[in-house]
């Protein structure tokens, strides 16, 4: 991973950032593209309380800004699970040369990427097709359905059912036909259940946004009718925090139930 980020003079050009961004986002987006976890490839792990320590925000500001950059601008994608964030433009502003160490680099890093899905969320943007071709080799080719293998497998099938009528083929044969296209659906819908993505399922990231919004809100509600101080700030993110680094399976009920023994204990 290099030591610096080269950001080119037409960022400020983008009609998106001209226009659309606050200086808040603005600020947000050059350290999403020049943080110390960015990577080579435009894919990398970051969590919302780095975020928060590195840019001065609380976690409840970078839930925002997360949130609009995702749905509003729609320049990343973030992947709550696998806590991987990928920047949409990433390779059509960066990755313009090859060369082996250059490509060599880039395999090293894409083989680490959890969420394939965001490895071609980013391949989308970028124009030299050498460098491409290495990112599309890591997402996974969609299945042909049994009929559609079948049609490859033989060209003439097509031909062959225009020339047969439909009321002499033999039931049991459709039949057979149609169960082994159920059982393969139904092995596709097994894998995508135990390898969930962003693309598969587009609404994991908005319903985790949601979420953590909802449980922000309800945690400074909490705080702030049960005396804990409107002006304790620090302890206020600190606490806030424990929702994304944590080992608990149901951070924010813990966190509730640890300021209801407080008030209890005063």
């Amino acid at each position: 991973m290099a030591k610096y980020r080269m950001v080119r003079t037409e960022f400020w050009k983008n009609p998106i950032v001209s226009e659309e961004m606050t200086p808040e986002d603005k600020y947000f987006y050059l350290y999403l593209l020049t943080n110390p976890n960015t990577t080579q490839i435009g894919i990398y792990r970051i969590t919302k309380k780095q975020m928060a320590f590195d840019l001065g925000y609380s976690i409840e500001s970078v839930h925002s800004l997360m949130e609009r950059f995702t749905r509003h601008h729609k320049l990343i994608r973030y992947n709550p699970e696998t806590r991987e964030l990928a920047i949409k433009n990433w390779g059509k502003d960066n990755l313009h040369k090859g060369g082996k160490p250059v490509m060599d680099c880039i395999l090293s890093e894409l083989k680490e990427v959890e969420d394939t899905s965001l490895i071609r969320y980013v391949a989308e943007t970028i124009r030299k097709q050498e460098i491409r071709s290495l990112y599309e080799s890591f997402c996974e080719p969609e299945r042909m359905s049994f009929a559609e293998e079948e049609r490859e497998n033989d060209p003439d099938l097509d031909a062959e059912e225009e020339e047969v009528d439909d009321t002499f083929m033999h039931r049991s044969t459709i039949r057979g036909q149609k169960e082994k296209e159920k059982e393969k659906e139904k092995e596709k819908q097994q894998q995508k259940a135990f390898t969930p993505s962003i693309e598969d399922n587009p609404d994991i990231e908005d319903q985790a946004l949601d979420q953590n919004t909802n449980d922000v809100q309800e945690i400074i509600e909490f705080w702030d009718n049960n005396g804990f101080g409107f002006s304790n700030v620090n302890a206020k993110q600190q606490l806030l925090s424990w929702l994304d680094d944590s080992s608990f399976l149901q951070p924010k009920e813990v966190i509730l139930k640890a300021m209801t023994i407080a008030c209890a204990n005063n």
